[in-house]
């Protein structure tokens, strides 16, 4: 007699039926247990009256199954099977409800005090995002709202190469007005999609603890909460490739994969249109199309190619917008700042590939050597006959994508030769769910024989991973409860000095002057990038004001002493980098008779008679 029962997924559960019903079983019958089933099924609990396979639970199998050969005692193991299992999943619910709170206390820590600096003494305090890219990548749809005009001729403006963000920023601003807390809010909307669509991913082909796990470390950690928090573009990056992802890896599944490899291709659109280093996460998203399809080799071309149709019309659309409107010249600019000078050593591929491989501690010193260890370990067990986890971690779309990913984003920073840690958000999320993936095929294996090993392994990094939560979690608190806002302080005050103290056109030149527009609405142009050289930008918008961080450029003082005399009048505290903590802020006044030196035949790269300055010139 087989009794089954359908809802009893294999993960919440295991040996449910206790001993005492074996005496009342016996008087039933004396014969010897022989059940060919239930002797070949090593994972079942043989329990009973001596009947043939009287009652057992096969708990290896997707559904749940009550074996028995007399029908008094099958009602009694089914009795006890439903009520053990019952008060288990009653457990479960409850464990599982407080892990999801935990993670969303320290998911809602990120909203908190959006208009806080990044925080101070933390080991990515060079980073120079939070002095300058929230308000470059921003800035068309802070102008729009302020000025009534997106675009500065001759200035900075990114928005043609990456204008997703900044359109995003515009629309929401027709909301929240001009706010760094509502830039930031966005970003931080787009870090709980994340959270959300990592656990998606990672439920494709693993249990709901190792999606949880995933979630866990991204949610406590310091890294993520530092970046995550910030208006830049990582985070809204990292949405679009996950949901790419996501899409990818469930092909096999759809109705239509065909149409929704269109929608991969528009979400890789959206990427590059993003963020243009998203180049360097497609060999990331083909493995995700391709591996899961291989078995039907055609079915998986046609996906391949309707991605990459959707992707060549939509993205075509958006370069001939950009050309017809001239603004090419602005779009190619952006390879143009991001282009670092190479070392003159051959072998500098090689240095710079260190650097960037070693950045990945900037994330953590724990979690990013365990993916390392869990890959490496995966990688040695896939070449061995005995060891099928390997080869089936390997194999895995979710696992394979995620290397890749990471491995395409080192890449990209080795060929930049200039890593920085905001890079390694993407880095951070994918090895996280390198560990989590991991763990989850690990604990898979059987708990006898070899395999007790690995499955002892599996434990260990769990075990890890619970360690380095604890401790992330602790310094994720203390980032959250001591906000400092010493960057808003100088920038409310350099404002308020400059509307005390009428100088020319209310207009500053500054590096980080997008931000300062972002922060205070004052108006500014940069000094320091710009299609238009800096000589020629004075020329055309005439400011009234300078400001500079701890020191004076020579460069910049040369183009400035071609039309003005500076005169440093205040100067602010903010962060903590040592190069860069204090905002100095100068008047310019316009030279007698409005006289214009000729750069190319004076030495106008030192302070000059007329100038007043106080800081390094270097």
């Amino acid at each position: 007699m087989l009794l089954e029962t359908n809802q009893c997924p294999r993960d919440r559960f295991a040996v449910l039926i206790y001993h005492p019903p074996v005496e009342a079983c016996l008087a039933l019958s004396k014969q010897p247990l022989h059940s060919e089933q239930a002797s070949k099924d090593t994972s079942l609990t043989k329990v009973g009256c001596g009947m043939t396979a009287c009652a057992g639970i096969d708990v290896g199998a997707r559904r749940a199954k009550v074996y028995s050969g007399h029908p008094s005692c099958a009602q009694f193991v089914k009795f006890a099977f439903y009520g053990e299992t019952t008060a288990m999943m009653s457990r479960k619910r409850w464990l599982y409800a407080m892990w999801l709170v935990l993670i969303g206390g320290f998911a809602a820590l990120h909203a908190l005090h959006l208009r806080a600096d990044f925080p101070n003494h933390t080991p990515w305090f060079g980073d120079w995002a939070k002095y300058t890219d929230e308000g470059w990548y921003g800035n068309a749809a802070v102008r729009a709202h302020l000025f009534g005009n997106w675009y500065l001729p001759g200035d900075f403006n990114p928005a043609p190469a990456v204008p997703v963000w900044p359109f995003l920023e515009w629309v929401l601003f027709f909301f929240t007005g001009v706010t760094v807390q509502a830039a930031r809010g966005l970003a931080v909307a787009f870090f709980f999609a994340n959270l959300l669509l990592s656990y998606l991913l990672l439920r494709v082909s693993g249990p709901r603890w190792a999606g949880l796990l995933a979630v866990t470390l991204m949610a406590t950690s310091p890294f993520l909460y530092c970046f995550s928090r910030l208006a830049i573009l990582e985070p809204m990056l990292i949405a679009f490739t996950l949901g790419a992802l996501n899409l990818a890896v469930r092909l096999p599944q759809m109705r239509r994969p065909v149409r929704a490899s269109v929608g991969i291709g528009l979400l890789f659109t959206l990427m590059m249109l993003t963020k243009t280093t998203a180049v360097f996460l497609l060999p990331a998203l083909g493995w995700a199309v391709v591996l899961p399809l291989w078995q039907k080799r055609r079915l998986a071309l046609r996906c391949s190619l309707a991605a990459a149709g959707a992707f060549a019309v939509s993205f075509g659309a958006w370069m001939a917008v950009v050309a017809g409107s001239s603004l090419l010249r602005d779009y190619k600019y952006l390879f143009v700042v991001n282009k670092y000078i190479k070392p003159p050593e051959f072998y500098w591929p090689v240095v710079s590939l260190w650097w960037s491989f070693h950045g990945g501690l900037w994330v953590d010193h724990i979690l990013i050597p365990l993916a390392g260890l869990v890959l490496a370990g995966a990688a040695v067990a896939g070449l061995m006959r005995s060891q099928d986890w390997g080869r089936k971690l390997l194999l895995d779309p979710v696992f394979g994508a995620s290397v890749w990913a990471v491995a395409g984003y080192i890449l990209f920073m080795t060929y930049q030769n200039h890593p920085q840690p905001r890079y390694f958000a993407v880095v951070a999320f994918f090895c996280f769910i390198v560990v989590a993936r991991g763990a989850g095929v690990l604990l898979e294996q059987a708990e006898t024989g070899k395999a007790m090993w690995t499955r002892r392994a599996g434990w260990a990094v769990l075990a890890v991973a619970a360690l380095a939560a604890g401790i992330n979690g602790v310094q994720t608190w203390e980032y959250a409860r001591h906000p400092e806002y010493t960057f808003v302080n100088a920038v409310e005050g350099l404002t308020r000095y400059i509307d005390a103290h009428p100088n020319g056109k209310r207009l500053l030149l500054a590096t980080s002057g997008d931000e300062i527009t972002l922060l205070s609405h004052l108006p500014t142009i940069c000094d320091d990038f710009g299609t238009q050289d800096l000589a020629g930008k004075l020329a055309v918008y005439q400011p009234g004001w300078f400001a500079s961080w701890n020191d004076l450029d020579p460069g910049t003082l040369d183009d400035l002493h071609s039309r003005y005399s500076l005169e440093q009048v205040a100067s602010f505290q903010a962060f903590d980098d040592p190069d860069r903590n204090l905002l100095v802020l100068f008047k310019l006044h316009p030279l007698p008779g409005g006289l214009i030196r000729d750069t190319s035949e004076e030495n106008l790269k030192n302070p000059l008679p007329g100038d007043t300055i106080d800081i390094p010139v270097e």
